[in-house]
């Protein structure tokens, strides 16, 4: 290994897009620029380029290393991070996300990189169906033994990855996702009506139908927003017409504004199918907003049911409809609710430790 330099650590993530994996870097980027030169890398637009350069770290725009999987396009891309782990020399490549995960393992290990370190903030083959679920399943175990690291954002991320070969138990940490509680907003959950609000791509395995579905049972009054964008907006716009509740709900698009409109909101919900440890649910948290949420993945070492919010099963309109009722019906428990959850985030899930875990995964595993 290279002497007399700082250490160096590349990022690698599929797309700069708002997101978990992203705010995941946002986070723990400004924690390493004392100690290592960094360097992220993601394709298209995004805060993350704004917020990693804020951070004195090094952004570098990828052309090829994009979600949609295709042979050309994927080989280009493994090519692509060959060519800045040679100009980079690093000594830490951290892979965040599916695609990113696989073609820069593969980029690592042929560029002779000592350290490769893969977050699970979800198994592609969990979240997908069918032949695309084989082929991520097969993908992720043909380059586990590529990796020195792996991190898994929740308990149950790290045992799905054991149970299905693509991660081993002897080199798997559980990072939970972490909250800056003291820097974020605090709800004042005085909407009348009061205001929900949901945040995530418009795609699988987000389920936005479900909820519109479940807020058009709901009988208590309320007014919602749902920040984000995709391929199933059409879906969505369909079944908002279909429900009758037009007027009563807005999708308001990507937003870079998340911490306001969680604190101008009362409660927050997430309609998952699928999740790993989701950092909207525990943004809203830190917000100190009661969380109705699908019990899948890792939420549910977020949401404590009945303490912090509601659990309820992925795609029951009727149990998800049954949890709004709960708390749009009952300010005091709309607050209570909440200020337990900002308790348990700041206890929890704070940033320092969440920080301080990857340097020392880092430090120990170069040494």
């Amino acid at each position: 290994m290279t002497t007399g330099r700082r250490r160096r650590i590349l990022i690698v993530v599929t797309l700069a897009e708002v997101g978990g994996a992203q705010t995941y870097v946002m986070r723990l980027v400004p924690a390493l620029t004392d100690r290592f030169d960094v360097v992220v890398a993601a394709w298209g637009p995004g805060p993350l380029r704004g917020a990693v350069e804020a951070a004195g770290a090094h952004y570098v725009p990828l052309e090829h290393v994009r979600r949609p999987v295709s042979p050309v396009q994927d080989l280009l891309g493994v090519l692509e991070l060959v060519r800045l782990c040679r100009s980079f020399r690093p000594d830490i490549v951290h892979t965040n996300s599916s695609k990113a995960g696989v073609l820069g393992r593969l980029a690592a290990a042929l560029t002779g990189v000592p350290v490769r370190v893969f977050t699970v903030h979800g198994w592609a083959f969990a979240q997908h169906h069918g032949l695309a679920s084989r082929l991520y399943l097969w993908l992720d175990r043909l380059v586990r033994p590529l990796t020195t690291a792996f991190v898994c954002v929740s308990e149950q991320t790290r045992a799905e990855g054991i149970a299905a070969a693509t991660c081993t138990a002897d080199r798997t940490v559980v990072i939970p996702s972490a909250a800056d509680v003291d820097g974020t907003p605090r709800a004042a959950l005085a909407g009348d009506p009061p205001r929900v609000v949901s945040v995530g791509r418009f795609k699988e395995p987000k389920d936005f139908v479900t909820l519109v579905h479940a807020l058009a049972r709901c009988g208590a009054p309320f007014e919602a927003v749902v920040a984000g964008d995709g391929p199933d907006r059409p879906a969505i716009e369909a079944a908002i017409r279909e429900s009758g509740i037009d007027e009563r709900i807005a999708l308001l698009g990507e937003r870079d504004d998340i911490p306001e409109l969680l604190a101008a909101a009362d409660v927050f919900v997430l309609s998952s199918r699928s999740e790993g440890m989701p950092m909207s649910v525990l943004e809203a948290m830190a917000a100190g907003l009661p969380v109705v949420a699908s019990a899948v993945g890792g939420v549910p070492e977020l949401v404590e049911n009945g303490v912090t919010g509601h659990l309820v099963p992925a795609g029951d309109v009727a149990a998800l409809a049954s949890a709004l009722n709960d708390v749009l019906g009952d300010a005091a428990r709309r607050r209570s609710l909440g200020d337990a959850g900002r308790q348990r985030a700041a206890e929890h899930f704070d940033l320092s430790v969440f920080q301080e875990a990857h340097l020392y995964l880092y430090l120990s595993t170069l040494a």
